[in-house]
């Protein structure tokens, strides 16, 4: 293991360590329901980045996965009781093979046109989920979750710590894969698929396991949404702001490492969070499209480009 890798692991660590002592130190319930918001989106973008950053396949389908995640964990919990980490783990492994799923039917198409397919597969579920009584259909089901361990104060501490945990898993992931074999593949497949082709780049089997770890990280940042809400039905589920917010807050930090995606989830859902409670959760998804053209427009690359460029100035 590298001197990186090492204290990677190490700062993830101490920062799993510090949430989980989080909630003996803060009492007010409100900053662990905003505080899982926020690690929620860590994940989601996360998540989203294997695929539509590293490999360069912008992905609408991330409230799809999410979805999915949501109603596998709460039709998991409420008919067979399964306690919650096994709720996670199913999860995971029913988006990781939604994802091989999905890119055997859309990886042999390209741009817009994958885009599309992608946001296609939102609909089927969320029309899938509307009709299966089991699930509640447009009504929705009532989740009623498990009593929180005698470790955690509450269960809105409890739903706290078990994303901290869920985003660290799934940004050690991301940075795994980055600095990896599988993250070098995928950069060629960014830059030019056919040029990796010709090089001997395995492009099809990358980019299935692209779209496998993606929908497994997507998926897995669904299954505790039940417990957190105690409610869920498809609209919410499979909602836009969702499929938006796993677009722009990885192209808002950058795309180009894991660091990026951490970064804008970060920086937008808290001020969305903030935005909920001072001005109008329904400007949210406002303030997300305007903050993205924005970026877009003079910072492409995203913050951490920006920070990479400004530091190879001072270098220099």
């Amino acid at each position: 293991m590298s001197r990186n890798s090492a204290l990677f692991l190490i700062g993830v660590a101490v920062v799993v360590a510090l949430g989980f002592l989080m909630p003996w130190v803060l009492k007010n319930p409100f900053y662990f329901f905003a505080g899982y918001v926020v690690l929620q989106y860590v994940t989601i973008a996360t998540g989203w980045n294997i695929l539509g950053g590293y490999a360069g396949y912008i992905n609408f389908g991330a409230a799809g996965f999410f979805g999915a995640g949501v109603y596998l964990s709460a039709f998991l919990f409420t008919t067979f009781g399964l306690p919650l980490p096994l709720c996670i783990l199913a999860a995971a492994v029913f988006g990781a093979i939604l994802g091989v799923l999905m890119g055997y039917l859309t990886l042999r198409i390209q741009g817009v046109y994958f885009a599309i397919a992608t946001l296609g597969l939102v609909v089927v579920l969320e029309t899938i989920v509307h009709n299966i009584s089991a699930l509640g259909g447009a009504s929705g089901m009532a989740v009623y979750g498990p009593r929180p361990p005698s470790w955690s104060p509450g269960p809105s501490q409890y739903n706290f710590t078990v994303m901290l945990v869920i985003a660290a898993v799934s940004v050690a992931l991301a940075r795994f894969v980055e600095i990896s074999w599988i993250g070098r593949g995928l950069r060629a497949v960014r830059a030019s698929e056919d040029a990796a082709e010709c090089s001997g780049v395995p492009t099809l089997r990358l980019k299935l396991l692209a779209c496998a770890l993606s929908g497994a990280v997507l998926a897995a940042a669904g299954a505790p949404y039940p417990f957190y809400t105690s409610f869920v039905e498809p609209v919410t589920a499979f909602s836009l702001i969702i499929g938006l917010n796993a677009i722009a807050m990885p192209l808002i930090g950058g795309t180009k490492s894991w660091a990026g995606p951490v970064l804008g989830a970060l920086l937008l859902a808290s001020v969305q969070q903030i935005a909920t409670v001072t001005i109008s959760s329904e400007l949210n998804i406002l303030f997300v499209g305007l903050v993205l053209i924005a970026f877009v427009a003079f910072a492409p690359g995203g913050i951490a480009d920006l920070f990479g460029r400004r530091q190879g100035r001072a270098r220099s």
